[in-house]
């Protein structure tokens, strides 16, 4: 199978996007480290998968905006499966706020977790994918981050995002690592939940293709950016939103 063997971690495992990616890695042959700070969610999600998928999957309870948190993440599965060959960084929070009247706490958080947590995961990540010669980090922005339609702090995170992800997949290159980020549109996640319906079909009304985005549809361009079919691409922002908006 495509991934078998690989040694994959996935943020965010938990639920939505990051529990669809863990998912399809998993059956597709792959170790995943499943990585999420809500441990009764993680536990669930590994639970009702190493019934039946063909590779490993081990859960790690850390916070990805914490840098000794994270250390230990990549540490434990390093130590459990003996190397590490692609990272995908999906975990992220959002809140709702006007500019005018965001806490300065909702900005810290937005910013600590969507941005400085994949800062902390690509760099941590490198550092062991560089001792290798090789590897795949793959991050997860926003298509907010292209037409500024949604909280500051959060549309400022996933720009930060797309900007990290060129910035390293240079440096990275003579490594061996390649680096590009997923650029997905309004997605069937819990975190869309929080957001009015009339907001949602808004959403939806400015889709070409005329529906929101299924998580699959996010994890299987990450399969694709994990394997070597994707093997000369490195600094791309994919736009995966049914024609949205363009990169």
């Amino acid at each position: 199978m495509k991934h078998q063997n690989q040694v994959v971690l996935i943020t965010g495992a938990g639920q939505g996007m990051g529990q669809s990616i863990v998912r399809h890695f998993a059956d597709a042959g792959a170790n995943v480290a499943a990585v999420d700070i809500n441990p009764q969610a993680l536990a669930a999600t590994v639970d009702e998968l190493n019934g039946w998928i063909e590779g490993q999957i081990i859960a790690i309870t850390a916070n990805i905006s914490q840098s000794d948190s994270v250390r230990d993440a990549i540490a434990t599965t390093v130590e459990k499966f003996g190397r590490l060959d692609v990272i995908i960084n999906v975990a992220g929070v959002g809140s709702i706020d006007t500019f005018i009247d965001t806490p300065d706490a909702h900005w810290d958080k937005v910013i600590g977790v969507n941005l400085t947590g994949t800062f902390l995961c690509c760099r941590e990540a490198a550092k062991v994918m560089q001792s290798q010669g090789s590897g795949s980090i793959i991050n997860i922005s926003s298509t907010a981050a292209l037409t500024g339609e949604g909280p500051s702090h959060y549309c400022a995170s996933k720009a930060g995002v797309m900007g990290l992800t060129r910035s390293i997949a240079r440096e990275l290159a003579s490594s061996g690592i390649r680096v590009n980020t997923i650029v997905p549109g309004p997605t069937n996640t819990p975190m869309m939940a929080d957001i009015p319906e009339e907001w949602t079909q808004q959403m939806i009304d400015a889709i070409p293709l005329g529906r929101m985005g299924e998580s699959d549809d996010i994890a299987k361009v990450a399969s694709f950016l994990a394997c070597d079919d994707s093997g000369f691409i490195t600094g791309q922002n994919i736009a995966v939103n049914g024609g949205m908006a363009f990169i």
